[in-house]
């Protein structure tokens, strides 16, 4: 390594966040610009471990010692070209990604672990800023068409690697623009959109081509897709919400988190607010926070998001709720190193302002007599070890009502649209998602899944990677072989 005591020298340091009171009124994000400087220390702390554990930890098996080496000694070239052989979209990983390679950081067994992710997002602003990243020259064409359904981190990875192959692709998004979760289910606070867009600049110099408002399946047939292209990779993503059937859920004020966030990402983008991703209109009408107590049913990133969302919107409160008990503050005896650790966490929309409540169960929205919201009905849980399974038990006593004019459901999704295309290419489903073999559907051999729509609801990461796996096993079957880089088999993380 490029200073093998660096580790011992400096100490863990993140990016500095602009004030709270200043990013409360704008969606610009939060974190400022990385110095040369600091990223070159924190680069430093990363040891010369003999086995990389952060390697298994990622779920792209980044290079990581490397590429840090390679920042530590100011060469952001080879810096880049380490990083970019694993990682489609470091721009969005290094701002997005909850970097379970520094979970699994050998030096974090009894320090902070290395910066690995503030380092990832620095070589890919270098990378961008000294003019590094450029679009690929002269691709050997092989004569065979791809097809991506869905322009999410899974179908762009899958298209970026299908093109390289020599393949020529093709992205079709039913959405007005490009981008899946990175552009309507992420807030521009986490990644602004101009991001997305530099990235997409690259990918047509490259020769790929996207269709948006086209809703494959309506628009265009199953037998018109398997007619024209030889593969088809399926990435639309997980799109079918966890509802909360209980009673008063038709009451004005109940809404689905993506709806409320996608809504506030077409206004950031200046774009239509009152229609969807499909061009229909929201049956709810336009859903916005201002001067409303808001409770968020869910208690992860989503959740997480519309805290952020609607004390930016003007909220006069915001509480989130999650069923399970409170996580422990520190790494969970249940989860010890190098496994990705149960404990609490605090985003940075909870430090603007949230109250927080953990062993909470909604049991019924209560409205007015104009049908709108206006409480919300909860009681404090007990939960107990019955037989060695977690049971869930109301605290006597503990029922009451919160005053609450705007809910948001944000407790996941349950599997991908089955309705129109999936049914009509008559592929079979595992828990409700896209059943595959090597990413390979099991009624069609010319169809492949990744992403959230094969896996289920996961993590950004987890979807390139996803995405990069799948265009290798299309490759495999178009050609008989493939060039694509393959991920190193992880010892922890699970196909």
């Amino acid at each position: 390594m490029g200073k093998p005591t660096g580790f011992l020298e400096f100490t863990r340091e993140l990016p500095k966040k602009r004030d709270v009171q200043q990013r409360i009124h704008d969606y610009k994000e939060i974190e400022q610009p990385f110095v040369v400087e600091d990223t070159q220390k924190q680069a430093a702390r990363c040891m010369d471990c003999g086995i990389p554990f952060c390697h298994n930890g990622c779920p792209l098996g980044n290079i990581i010692p490397e590429f840090n080496d390679a920042v530590y000694e100011q060469n952001w070239e080879y810096a880049y070209e380490i990083l970019a052989s694993t990682n489609n979209f470091p721009e969005f990983t290094g701002r997005i990604c909850p970097a379970p390679c520094e979970s699994a950081c050998v030096l974090g067994i009894n320090k902070p672990p290395v910066a690995i992710e503030f380092i990832e997002k620095s070589i890919i602003e270098a990378a961008f800023a000294k003019g590094i990243v450029q679009p690929a020259k002269a691709i050997k064409r092989t004569g065979k068409t791809a097809a991506i359904v869905g322009s999410g981190p899974a179908g762009l990875a899958a298209a970026a690697q299908l093109n390289k192959a020599g393949h020529t692709v093709t992205v079709f998004e039913r959405a007005d623009q490009i981008g899946g979760l990175l552009r309507y289910g992420i807030p521009d606070f986490k990644l602004e959109k101009w991001v997305i867009d530099r990235r997409l600049a690259v990918m047509e110099a490259e020769g790929i081509t996207f269709k948006t408002g086209v809703n494959v399946g309506e628009h265009i047939k199953a037998k018109e897709l398997l007619a024209e292209f030889d593969v088809i990779l399926l990435t639309g993503g997980s799109t079918v919400p966890r509802d909360l059937p209980i009673p008063g859920r038709e009451l004005k004020g109940v809404h689905f988190a993506m709806e409320f966030l996608s809504q506030q990402n077409k206004r950031v983008a200046e774009r239509p607010v009152e229609v969807d991703h499909r061009g229909a209109k929201y049956e709810n009408g336009e859903i916005l926070a201002t001067g409303k107590n808001v409770f968020v049913i869910g208690g992860g990133d989503t959740g997480s998001d519309c805290v952020g969302t609607s004390n930016r919107h003007g909220a006069k409160s915001v509480t989130q709720i999650e069923l399970m008990p409170m996580p422990p503050a520190d790494r969970a005896e249940s989860t010890p190193w190098p496994n990705w650790p149960m404990m609490l966490r605090t985003s940075t929309s909870h430090e603007e302002g949230c109250e927080r409540q953990w062993s909470i169960n909604t049991k019924a929205f209560i409205g007015d007599e104009n049908g709108n919201l206006k409480a919300l009905r909860i009681v404090d849980l007990d939960w107990q070890t019955v037989d060695g399974k977690m049971k869930m038990v109301e605290v006597p006593g503990s029922e009451r009502d919160v005053p609450c004019e705007l809910a948001l459901l944000a407790a996941g999704f349950l599997n991908p649209q089955q309705e129109g295309l999936l049914d009509a290419l008559e592929l079979e489903y595992e828990r409700g998602n896209v059943k595959a073999v090597n990413y390979q559907t099991t009624t069609n051999p010319k169809v492949f899944a990744a992403g959230d729509m094969r896996r289920g609801q996961s993590l950004v990461v987890w979807a390139i990677s996803e995405g990069r796996e799948a265009a290798r096993a299309a490759d495999l079957f178009l050609m008989g072989e493939t060039q694509l880089e393959a991920k190193a088999k992880s010892m922890f993380a699970t196909v």
